[in-house]
């Protein structure tokens, strides 16, 4: 498959990741490029709250992820990161997920992520998922285990087949989702991609929900709910106002909305605004 990398442009993609130096298609090059993106791209489903439709052409991605400087959700992140890998030369296949994250159910397959082949060997990468999700690539091997930053991950393997990314709780492993290595196409992605941003049973559509991973603290905006969360520490949470939502976005995930986005992102969460 295809990720149009040739209409990427390679150079604005690595400045906005604030990547310098040669990049090639080896694992070194892949573990900087996804530990970047993450450090400089934060997981946001804004568009959505502002009744906006969720393109995923590789020109709306440049547009809005590296031109605008804003962030985006699995599908637009994982895209983006496809493309720019492909333009360097790795060989990189899309895979569908099934998010846990503390569901009482099975869920659909909703979830983007990457199979990236890397100095002989598979990767699971994943820039998409949010404050919970890798820093890094990791091995895409049933039974690894690796420590990124402070953060602890794994793949783990069920009795049906299907693979498990985990990381690790103070109570032990938390699973993030499940997923097989059947080969997504982008048109997959672009009906998960319509449920995920136009259903009404879809939780991005009701509140805004914006996340960033860094290598001792993950970041957390669920509604006005703003939760900082440490290695072996609690969660500090806290509301966030309306006066001070702006002031938030820029402060803690880097995204700064024109006056206009603001005042109708206010209009549309806090009700009586």
């Amino acid at each position: 498959m295809t990720w149009n990398g040739e209409e990427l442009d390679i150079e604005a993609y690595l400045t906005r990741i604030g990547h310098e130096g040669e990049v090639k298609p080896d694992l070194e090059t892949l573990r900087a490029l996804h530990r970047a993106h993450v450090a400089a791209i934060p997981f946001e489903n804004l568009e959505m709250m502002l009744g906006r439709p969720v393109p995923l052409d590789l020109a709306a991605l440049q547009d809005k992820l590296v031109r605008q400087r804003r962030g985006g959700y699995c599908y637009e992140q994982n895209l983006l990161f496809a493309a720019a890998l492909e333009r360097i030369g790795f060989a990189v296949g899309g895979l569908g997920a099934r998010v846990r994250a503390g569901a009482s159910s099975r869920r659909a397959v909703t979830h983007m992520l990457l199979k990236v082949e890397a100095d002989g060997q598979d990767w699971h990468c994943d820039v998409g998922f949010g404050a919970e999700g890798l820093l890094e690539p990791i091995p895409m091997t049933v039974g690894v285990e690796v420590c990124q930053g402070e953060w602890r991950y794994g793949i783990a393997q069920e009795a049906g087949g299907a693979r498990v990314l985990r990381t690790g709780h103070a109570d032990g492993w938390f699973d993030l989702y499940e997923y097989t290595l059947e080969e997504r196409i982008l048109a997959d992605y672009v009906v998960m991609n319509h449920y995920t941003s136009t259903h009404s049973r879809s939780s991005f559509i009701r509140r805004p929900v914006l996340q960033k991973a860094a290598p001792d603290v993950r970041r957390t905006l669920v509604g006005d709910r703003l939760t900082v969360t440490r290695p072996g520490g609690r969660p500090d949470e806290r509301d966030v106002s309306v006066d001070e939502l702006s002031d938030v976005l820029v402060r803690e995930f880097g995204i700064e909305l024109s006056d206009d986005d603001s005042a109708e992102l206010i209009r549309v969460h806090y009700a009586g605004a």
